[in-house]
Protein backbone atom coordinates (compact mmCIF):
# COMPACT_ATOMS: atom_id res chain seq x y z
CA UNK A 1 0.00 0.00 0.00
CA UNK A 2 1.30 3.44 -0.97
CA UNK A 3 2.59 5.48 2.24
CA UNK A 4 0.22 8.15 1.41
CA UNK A 5 -3.01 6.18 1.07
CA UNK A 6 -2.51 4.95 4.75
CA UNK A 7 -2.40 8.55 5.96
CA UNK A 8 -5.33 10.95 7.00
CA UNK A 9 -5.78 13.62 4.14
CA UNK A 10 -7.99 16.58 5.14
CA UNK A 11 -10.10 16.91 1.85
CA UNK A 12 -8.79 20.02 -0.83
CA UNK A 13 -4.89 19.18 0.47
CA UNK A 14 -1.93 18.23 -2.00
CA UNK A 15 -0.11 16.25 0.06
CA UNK A 16 3.90 17.01 0.15
CA UNK A 17 6.20 14.24 -1.19
CA UNK A 18 6.80 11.24 0.78
CA UNK A 19 10.25 12.31 1.69
CA UNK A 20 9.24 15.63 3.03
CA UNK A 21 7.48 15.35 6.58
CA UNK A 22 8.29 16.41 9.87
CA UNK A 23 8.84 13.87 13.01
CA UNK A 24 7.87 14.91 16.99
CA UNK A 25 10.93 13.83 19.31
CA UNK A 26 9.70 12.73 22.34
CA UNK A 27 10.62 15.60 24.83
CA UNK A 28 12.53 16.71 22.54
CA UNK A 29 12.75 19.09 18.95
CA UNK A 30 10.46 18.63 15.69
CA UNK A 31 13.24 16.21 12.87
CA UNK A 32 12.84 17.64 9.44
CA UNK A 33 13.25 15.41 6.69
CA UNK A 34 13.41 16.03 2.97
CA UNK A 35 14.93 19.70 2.93
CA UNK A 36 11.70 22.17 2.64
CA UNK A 37 12.50 26.14 2.77
CA UNK A 38 12.61 27.83 6.16
CA UNK A 39 12.06 31.00 5.83
CA UNK A 40 10.90 33.66 8.76
CA UNK A 41 8.11 35.64 7.88
CA UNK A 42 6.49 38.68 9.77
CA UNK A 43 3.00 39.22 10.14
CA UNK A 44 2.42 43.19 9.16
CA UNK A 45 -0.75 45.46 9.29
CA UNK A 46 -2.82 46.71 6.54
CA UNK A 47 -4.24 50.08 6.94
CA UNK A 48 -7.19 48.99 9.35
CA UNK A 49 -4.44 47.98 11.70
CA UNK A 50 -5.42 44.41 10.75
CA UNK A 51 -3.37 41.14 9.72
CA UNK A 52 -2.65 41.92 6.46
CA UNK A 53 -0.07 39.85 4.80
CA UNK A 54 3.02 38.02 5.91
CA UNK A 55 6.07 39.62 4.85
CA UNK A 56 9.26 37.36 3.97
CA UNK A 57 12.56 38.14 5.95
CA UNK A 58 15.51 35.81 6.41
CA UNK A 59 16.18 32.27 4.55
CA UNK A 60 17.50 29.73 6.61
CA UNK A 61 20.41 27.50 5.03
CA UNK A 62 18.42 23.97 5.11
CA UNK A 63 19.44 20.57 4.73
CA UNK A 64 17.87 16.90 4.13
CA UNK A 65 17.41 16.42 8.02
CA UNK A 66 17.00 19.05 10.26
CA UNK A 67 15.81 19.83 13.99
CA UNK A 68 14.04 22.51 15.18
CA UNK A 69 13.22 23.82 18.39
CA UNK A 70 9.81 23.12 20.61
CA UNK A 71 10.84 23.66 23.51
CA UNK A 72 11.09 27.79 23.22
CA UNK A 73 14.86 28.00 24.67
CA UNK A 74 17.26 27.81 22.25
CA UNK A 75 19.15 30.66 21.73
CA UNK A 76 19.46 29.67 17.74
CA UNK A 77 16.04 29.90 16.67
CA UNK A 78 14.58 28.27 14.93
CA UNK A 79 17.07 25.37 15.26
CA UNK A 80 17.35 23.10 18.25
CA UNK A 81 20.43 23.75 20.39
CA UNK A 82 19.66 21.07 22.87
CA UNK A 83 18.30 23.16 25.49
CA UNK A 84 14.62 21.35 26.15
CA UNK A 85 17.52 18.77 27.90
CA UNK A 86 17.21 21.40 30.99
CA UNK A 87 14.10 23.45 29.95
CA UNK A 88 12.05 21.86 32.03
CA UNK A 89 8.75 21.94 29.88
CA UNK A 90 6.08 19.71 29.59
CA UNK A 91 6.78 18.46 25.92
CA UNK A 92 4.20 15.62 26.21
CA UNK A 93 1.65 15.93 22.52
CA UNK A 94 -1.57 16.73 23.71
CA UNK A 95 -3.85 16.88 20.01
CA UNK A 96 -6.24 14.65 18.72
CA UNK A 97 -5.52 12.62 15.57
CA UNK A 98 -8.81 13.21 14.17
CA UNK A 99 -9.85 15.04 11.17
CA UNK A 100 -10.56 18.91 12.24
CA UNK A 101 -13.61 18.75 10.54
CA UNK A 102 -14.84 16.12 12.56
CA UNK A 103 -15.18 18.84 15.63
CA UNK A 104 -15.31 21.80 13.07
CA UNK A 105 -18.27 24.21 13.66
CA UNK A 106 -19.95 25.44 10.11
CA UNK A 107 -21.50 28.99 8.67
CA UNK A 108 -23.51 28.94 5.97
CA UNK A 109 -23.17 31.87 3.66
CA UNK A 110 -25.02 32.65 0.31
CA UNK A 111 -22.32 30.78 -1.88
CA UNK A 112 -20.15 29.80 0.65
CA UNK A 113 -19.50 27.62 3.84
CA UNK A 114 -16.86 27.80 6.49
CA UNK A 115 -15.75 25.26 8.95
CA UNK A 116 -14.02 26.40 12.19
CA UNK A 117 -11.79 24.10 14.78
CA UNK A 118 -11.88 26.97 17.25
CA UNK A 119 -8.75 24.51 19.54
CA UNK A 120 -6.52 24.64 16.53
CA UNK A 121 -6.35 28.77 16.96
CA UNK A 122 -3.07 29.75 16.69
CA UNK A 123 -3.95 33.53 17.07
CA UNK A 124 -2.51 35.57 13.10
CA UNK A 125 -5.83 37.41 13.51
CA UNK A 126 -6.33 37.55 9.86
CA UNK A 127 -9.74 36.49 10.47
CA UNK A 128 -11.40 39.73 12.18
CA UNK A 129 -10.75 41.65 8.67
CA UNK A 130 -13.52 43.59 7.11
CA UNK A 131 -16.63 42.50 9.49
CA UNK A 132 -14.65 39.37 10.38
CA UNK A 133 -14.90 36.12 8.79
CA UNK A 134 -17.91 34.87 11.03
CA UNK A 135 -19.96 37.64 9.64
CA UNK A 136 -18.39 38.18 6.20
CA UNK A 137 -19.00 34.49 5.00
CA UNK A 138 -22.71 35.26 5.63
CA UNK A 139 -22.95 38.20 3.16
CA UNK A 140 -23.84 38.62 -0.68
CA UNK A 141 -21.33 39.71 -2.86
CA UNK A 142 -18.02 39.04 -5.10
CA UNK A 143 -16.16 41.57 -2.57
CA UNK A 144 -17.27 39.36 0.46
CA UNK A 145 -16.28 36.19 -0.97
CA UNK A 146 -13.13 36.83 -1.75
CA UNK A 147 -12.13 38.63 1.31
CA UNK A 148 -13.29 35.51 2.87
CA UNK A 149 -11.51 33.29 0.81
CA UNK A 150 -8.44 36.06 1.43
CA UNK A 151 -8.72 35.23 5.68
CA UNK A 152 -8.86 31.93 5.09
CA UNK A 153 -6.17 31.48 3.29
CA UNK A 154 -4.25 33.01 5.44
CA UNK A 155 -4.95 31.30 8.89
CA UNK A 156 -1.36 30.07 10.18
CA UNK A 157 -3.36 27.36 11.49
CA UNK A 158 -5.77 25.82 9.13
CA UNK A 159 -8.33 25.62 11.98
CA UNK A 160 -10.44 27.62 8.95
CA UNK A 161 -11.76 25.94 5.94
CA UNK A 162 -13.94 27.03 3.48
CA UNK A 163 -16.04 25.12 1.13
CA UNK A 164 -17.82 26.03 -2.10
CA UNK A 165 -21.41 25.78 -1.56
CA UNK A 166 -22.35 24.56 -5.49
CA UNK A 167 -19.51 21.91 -5.60
CA UNK A 168 -18.88 20.88 -1.61
CA UNK A 169 -15.31 21.36 -2.47
CA UNK A 170 -12.40 23.48 -0.60
CA UNK A 171 -11.48 26.31 -2.11
CA UNK A 172 -7.90 25.73 -1.86
CA UNK A 173 -4.35 26.11 -3.78
CA UNK A 174 -1.38 23.90 -3.85
CA UNK A 175 1.74 25.14 -2.17
CA UNK A 176 5.38 24.46 -2.51
CA UNK A 177 5.99 22.53 0.81
CA UNK A 178 7.51 25.26 3.26
CA UNK A 179 8.24 25.94 6.51
CA UNK A 180 7.78 29.53 8.09
CA UNK A 181 8.63 30.96 11.93
CA UNK A 182 6.20 33.52 12.44
CA UNK A 183 7.26 37.21 13.92
CA UNK A 184 3.89 38.87 14.62
CA UNK A 185 5.12 42.86 15.51
CA UNK A 186 1.98 43.53 16.16
CA UNK A 187 1.80 42.29 19.69
CA UNK A 188 5.44 42.07 20.46
CA UNK A 189 6.06 38.13 20.27
CA UNK A 190 7.07 35.25 18.05
CA UNK A 191 4.75 33.08 17.05
CA UNK A 192 4.33 29.12 15.72
CA UNK A 193 6.24 27.49 13.12
CA UNK A 194 3.53 28.00 10.19
CA UNK A 195 3.56 24.69 8.14
CA UNK A 196 2.35 25.01 4.57
CA UNK A 197 2.22 22.96 1.77
CA UNK A 198 0.31 19.60 2.71
CA UNK A 199 3.68 18.23 5.24
CA UNK A 200 3.12 15.29 7.42
CA UNK A 201 3.49 15.58 10.43
CA UNK A 202 4.30 12.17 12.74
CA UNK A 203 4.31 11.74 16.34
CA UNK A 204 6.33 10.73 18.62
CA UNK A 205 4.72 7.12 18.90
CA UNK A 206 5.09 7.22 15.09
CA UNK A 207 1.32 7.63 14.42
CA UNK A 208 0.90 10.55 11.62
CA UNK A 209 -1.75 13.50 12.62
CA UNK A 210 -3.97 14.96 9.53
CA UNK A 211 -2.22 15.68 6.40
CA UNK A 212 -3.12 19.41 6.21
CA UNK A 213 -2.38 21.96 3.64
CA UNK A 214 -2.24 24.82 6.91
CA UNK A 215 -0.66 23.85 9.95
CA UNK A 216 0.91 25.97 13.05
CA UNK A 217 3.68 23.99 15.31
CA UNK A 218 3.73 25.00 18.44
CA UNK A 219 7.47 26.66 19.48
CA UNK A 220 6.93 28.24 22.79
CA UNK A 221 6.70 24.88 25.00
CA UNK A 222 3.32 25.65 26.25
CA UNK A 223 0.56 25.13 24.48
CA UNK A 224 -2.22 22.66 25.43
CA UNK A 225 -3.04 21.18 22.09
CA UNK A 226 1.13 19.97 21.17
CA UNK A 227 2.08 19.33 18.84
CA UNK A 228 -0.09 22.53 17.34
CA UNK A 229 -0.30 25.48 18.33
CA UNK A 230 -2.98 27.01 20.41
CA UNK A 231 -2.07 30.46 20.89
CA UNK A 232 -0.05 30.18 23.75
CA UNK A 233 3.04 32.20 22.60
CA UNK A 234 0.94 35.38 22.80
CA UNK A 235 0.00 35.48 26.39
CA UNK A 236 3.79 34.52 27.47
CA UNK A 237 5.40 36.95 24.99
CA UNK A 238 7.46 34.11 23.20
CA UNK A 239 10.63 35.48 22.20
CA UNK A 240 13.14 34.00 19.86
CA UNK A 241 15.66 36.34 19.70
CA UNK A 242 14.88 36.87 15.80
CA UNK A 243 12.56 39.78 15.81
Amino acid sequence: MNKKSQNLIQIGTTPAADNIYIQVIKNGPYKVLGEPKLIQVYIRQNESRQSGYYEEAKTFETSDEMYLCRCGHSKNAPFCDGSHVNAGENLEEQASFEPLLNNSMAIEGPTQILTDNEKYCAFSRFCDNGERIWNEVQLSGEEHEKLTEFMVNQCSAGRLLLLDKKTMQPIESAEDAGIYPIEDSAIGCSGPLMVRGGIRVESATGESYEVRNRQALCRCGKSSNKPFCNGAHASVKYQDGLM
